[in-house]
């Protein structure tokens, strides 16, 4: 692990102004120790200070070994007082000799110097629990950080995994289905079963080609999504009309990939399959500021003898959304008059 000081320049400089602060305020303590200040008090404490955090940088070390492992509690206190032993001697010695081969005899440094030891070393034991603990601080904060980031790249895999599942469920359900109804057709009417053949191959060529989860643009969904409906429309003919209604200036606008599939999909399952005459669906698009509305529409058979589906499709369609957007997509459904409307409002993806 890198020196925490050094991860950034605030830091760095929070380190040295800390530092010269303590070394003011040692020279008002001393002050007021030994009586009166002399001329080398105020300089005296920047190099005491400077040499203590040249000492506090280099025990991180040392702190940092004696804590990578699973060594217990009662071994790591017995390092961390011998390192202090060590670090504050070895800052008093350090001290003692530079100031003292600088220092006049006259100004009676070694009168100054017994006077204000009892206070250096309580000095240095004090600071060197603060810098301790500061370590300790650091070593929290960044456990805690590889904490969420873990955390956050699990998340993401987790939803990345979902996403691909829900995805998933759409294209083998699609093509059972139709795949049924090409059997079907291939003895009632095989010109019907060579022409859906044809487009069926083109509709899962885009589904497979999009392996990603990268989003597409509107008008290549709906380009997608009417090779579906005029696969539907083999099967059904005449009983299945579709309507579209597109603002050009949606059509740039980029969604999850396959998203609306799902819809149009119960559409026809709810629709058409259920229903003895024609039925309309009906698609609307609009861009309101930055959100893009969505409404999916159709006619249906309200005979109570219907079974009413699982809503499985509309829960994909609604969890994706939560994936991809939060709480800031929604999807709303209604029944009136025997229609049955979706209303998607999807926010513009940010890139």
């Amino acid at each position: 692990m890198k020196h925490p000081v050094f991860e950034s320049s605030v830091r760095q400089l929070i380190w040295w102004l800390a530092w010269i602060l303590v070394a003011l305020g040692q020279s008002v303590l001393f002050y007021y120790v030994y009586g009166s200040f002399m001329k080398i008090s105020i300089v005296e404490s920047l190099i005491s200070m400077l040499i203590y955090s040249g000492l506090a940088l280099s025990i991180w070390y040392p702190f940092q070994y004696f804590n990578s492992g699973e060594t217990r509690t009662t071994i790591q206190l017995s390092n961390i007082v011998i390192i202090g032993v060590i670090t504050v001697s070895l800052w008093i010695l350090l001290v003692r000799f530079i100031t003292g081969t600088i220092v006049q005899e006259g100004l009676n440094y070694n009168a100054y110097w017994t006077a204000t030891l009892p206070y250096r070393t309580g000095e240095g034991i004090f600071l060197y629990g603060l810098v301790i603990l500061t370590y300790y601080l650091f070593i929290s904060l960044t456990k805690l950080t590889e904490k969420n980031a873990r955390a956050a790249k699990l998340e993401s895999l987790v939803r990345e995994t979902e996403i691909k599942m829900l995805r998933s469920q759409i294209n083998p359900h699609f093509l059972f289905n139709s795949l049924n109804s090409i059997s079907s057709l291939t003895i009632t009417d095989p010109e019907k079963a060579r022409d859906m053949v044809v487009r069926l191959s083109e509709f899962m060529r885009y589904a497979l080609s999009r392996k990603d989860e990268q989003p597409v643009t509107l008008e290549n969904e709906l380009d997608n999504l009417r090779l579906y409906l005029d696969i539907e429309k083999v099967r059904f003919g005449d009983k299945l009309i579709t309507e579209e209604s597109v603002e050009k200036e949606c059509l740039g606008f980029k969604i999850p990939v396959m998203l609306l599939q799902p819809l149009y999909e119960n559409a026809v399952k709810y629709g058409v399959y259920e229903s003895t005459g024609t039925v309309h669906i009906k698609t609307e698009v609009r861009k309101i500021t930055n959100y893009l509305e969505i409404t999916i529409s159709n006619n249906f058979d309200a005979s109570p003898r219907l079974k009413i589906g699982t809503g499985t499709g509309l829960l994909n369609v609604s969890r994706r959304l939560e994936l991809y957007y939060g709480k800031n997509a929604s999807i709303t459904t209604t029944k009136e008059n025997s229609i049955f409307t979706v209303k998607l409002s999807i926010p513009e993806l940010q890139s």
